[in-house]
């Protein structure tokens, strides 16, 4: 009997633990814009793109451009 008590304590302890992250698992399914230019073939740059490439998004969550040749 004592030891099923702190096993439900153990498990009480560890579940409780989990209350604070929950917010972060919302985000769990997107990607960022970083891996989805990438994922496109381009690259992100924080100054302007070369010569013959376009803009094609955001990367750093705004900060850079995406460049796709």
């Amino acid at each position: 009997m004592r030891v099923l008590c702190l096993l439900l304590l153990a498990l009480g302890l560890l579940l409780s633990q989990l209350g604070p992250g929950a917010s972060q698992l919302t985000a769990l399914g997107q990607r960022s814009d970083s891996y989805r230019c990438a994922k496109k073939g381009g690259t992100c740059n924080l100054s302007p793109c070369p010569l013959y490439n376009r803009i094609e998004g955001t990367c750093y969550n705004g900060k850079a451009k995406c460049c796709i040749r």
